[in-house]
């Protein structure tokens, strides 16, 4: 990935003339099945860019409660759109229940925010999306006349999970933001995929976002790489993640869920982080501690990392 980096063609990706900034978004456009893509500095840029294009201000956008698009992006929809989001309860399976999205989008009366989109996340807390539910979500969205996004920070992950394609998985979203750091391991970046009126829109949106860069090449082809040779590699992490939770399971002190991909959550006695904490900062491991603590697997995090990790979890609830 760094001599893809370091031999990368650059121009100047505002005025269109990143060769490299353009084969990326070329090849995310292909891969996921859609007209165009727009790469951007990170997800946050990409899923507002997407809001941005699809709604107008006194719009509103039907998201799940715990999307980060709602809770996780700093409001960047409502404070800089003056798009209302319409929060609605996650399913235990991160699904938002048909009938809660049904009855949320609002008639034409001009006592009402104008419902214009959905917004789904996959993965969600590490929890896959059914793919017969987000056929059964999205159509329902299009039959009611509302346009749909996907946050796929995590979508390679989710594809590999199911052992689909790409294109299936984002199939029946109008757009679908895909983080190119995280598992896939470039260090910046996402691209936002979606027809070419939409990602024209997105340009003006990226631009008066900041998000326009100059020899932006140099960032693309870690992403290129990323999407070319780190995919189907996911499927490690989603091994060791589910090593890890097995071993750390096995403490009667800790209560572990059972991860469907790279990320597992391990609740804890509240009196035991502060201890747990310094002793995995003795062993130069860090973590930002909680009760509930989230841990995820990627790639550069190796079988022999894990075990000592939980080596050492073990070692404090032994004492």
């Amino acid at each position: 990935m760094r001599d893809a980096m370091h031999g990368a063609a650059v121009g100047d990706d505002v005025y269109g003339d990143d060769p490299t900034v353009n084969a990326l978004q070329d090849y995310a456009a292909e891969t996921f099945g859609y007209e165009a893509a727009l790469f951007a500095p990170s997800g946050t840029q990409t899923n507002l860019i997407a809001l941005l294009a699809h709604c107008g201000r006194g719009d509103e956008y039907l998201v799940g409660q715990d999307a980060h698009t709602y809770k996780y992006e700093g409001g960047g929809a409502a404070v800089l759109g003056s798009i209302q989001p319409q929060p609605l309860t996650n399913q235990p399976d991160g699904s938002i229940a048909l009938h809660d999205i049904e009855a949320a989008i609002k008639p034409h009366d001009v006592h009402f925010a104008r419902s214009r989109l959905l917004a789904l996340e996959n993965t969600i807390g590490g929890k896959v999306l059914p793919q017969h539910y987000v056929q059964q979500a999205t159509a329902l969205a299009h039959q009611r006349g509302l346009a749909t996004h996907l946050d796929g920070a995590r979508i390679c992950n989710a594809a590999v999970q199911q052992g689909i394609t790409l294109r299936q998985a984002v199939q029946g979203f109008d757009s679908v933001s895909v983080c190119l750091s995280k598992g896939l391991g470039a260090p910046v970046g996402s691209v936002l995929c979606g027809s070419r009126q939409l990602i024209e829109e997105g340009k003006r949106w990226r631009k008066m976002l900041g998000g326009g860069m100059r020899q932006a090449g140099i960032l693309a082809a870690a992403g290129l790489y990323a999407l070319q040779n780190n995919v189907q590699r996911l499927a490690e992490d989603h091994a060791n993640a589910a090593w890890l939770a097995a071993e750390l399971a096995k403490i009667g002190a800790l209560q572990v869920s059972q991860p469907q991909t790279n990320i597992l959550f391990v609740t804890m006695p509240r009196d035991a982080c502060q201890g747990l904490n310094a002793a995995l900062a003795a062993e130069r491991i860090r973590v930002s501690m909680a009760p509930t603590l989230r841990l995820v697997t990627h790639l550069d995090v190796n079988r022999a990392d894990l075990e000592k990790v939980a080596a050492v979890f073990a070692h404090y609830f032994k004492q």
